[in-house]
């Protein structure tokens, strides 16, 4: 082999390997935005069986998570502490985030209904990211982004105003309205925030330190809006068990690991499956 052949296929390797990268992360965010589309129903069972409500399940859906990643991440705790002490800014943003945008969707879901909610704040998250990505690019956003967003969510609004009964309007529209932006505005910064943090910290020290923080972020809440009474029932605890490990210890390590090769702006359209496969299993429920 000539030495001029070295560097050509040495470069050549390190194309396809970051081809193969792109690929997984990809796929990564596609099988979080499924395991989060199995989410609603879940959390439909567990209000109609124990009456707790959204908020507080949100919450023990981050503790259980945040728990279970303590114990899977104890033999590197220097590395957490670490990772936390290089961007402790960062991943408080993020986990507060996190946190947020859960109690602003649930909030905008009892006041405007699911439809509204949804298109609003699954909707908007990615139209602000390509749209901060394109300002920092410095150029308008690529024909296929634009497109992508537009099909993405116009399939979206189909879907959720299909599934969504007419007479499905809560109480207070403009609150709920109000909720849903920031609860996509809230999407949209924690998905930048990751997408920047995720190229230097390990994806399950990330879930680790954002779902912590999203827990504390949301227990006030939690106790406020109705309290946070345990279930002892079997069905009812194992539910909340797949919701905290699940949807959320595995999915958002999946997640975050796909950040590292995927652009913000791909992220949020992919995740957009999310309502997709919650609509579908809400079909099948009924």
């Amino acid at each position: 082999m000539s030495r001029s052949s070295v560097p050509s296929t040495l470069a050549s390797s390190s194309s396809s390997r970051s081809g193969t990268d792109a690929r997984l992360g990809l796929i990564h965010i596609t099988v979080a935005g499924l395991l989060w589309g199995t989410t609603g129903i879940v959390v439909q069972l567990l209000h109609q069986s124990t009456g707790l409500n959204p908020v507080s399940i949100g919450f023990y859906r981050l503790s259980i998570a945040a728990a279970v990643l303590i114990v899977v991440t104890a033999r590197r705790l220097r590395d957490v502490i670490a990772a936390v002490g290089s961007a402790p800014q960062l991943l408080i943003l993020i986990g507060s985030g996190l946190g947020a945008y859960q109690a602003l969707y649930f909030l905008a879901v009892a006041m405007s209904g699911v439809a509204v909610a949804t298109v609003v704040s699954l909707g908007l998250a990615p139209l602000l990211i390509a749209g901060w990505e394109a300002l920092r690019a410095g150029r308008l956003p690529a024909r296929i982004t634009l497109y992508g967003l537009g099909a993405a969510i116009t399939g979206l609004a189909l879907i959720t105003g299909f599934g969504a009964a007419s007479t499905a309007v809560g109480p207070q529209p403009l609150v709920g309205l109000l909720a849903a932006t920031g609860s996509g505005l809230g999407y949209a910064v924690t998905t930048v925030s990751s997408r920047h943090v995720s190229d230097r910290v390990n994806p399950l020290t990330l879930t680790t330190a954002s779902t912590v923080t999203g827990a504390l972020v949301l227990l006030p809440v939690a106790v406020l809006a109705g309290g946070i009474a345990f279930p002892t029932n079997l069905l009812p605890a194992g539910l909340l068990a797949y919701l905290g490990v699940v949807t959320t210890a595995v999915a958002y390590a999946l997640f975050y690991a796909g950040l590292r090769t995927t652009a913000g702006s791909a992220a949020a359209v992919l995740t957009l499956l999310e309502p997709l496969t919650a609509a579908l299993l809400a079909g099948l429920y009924k």
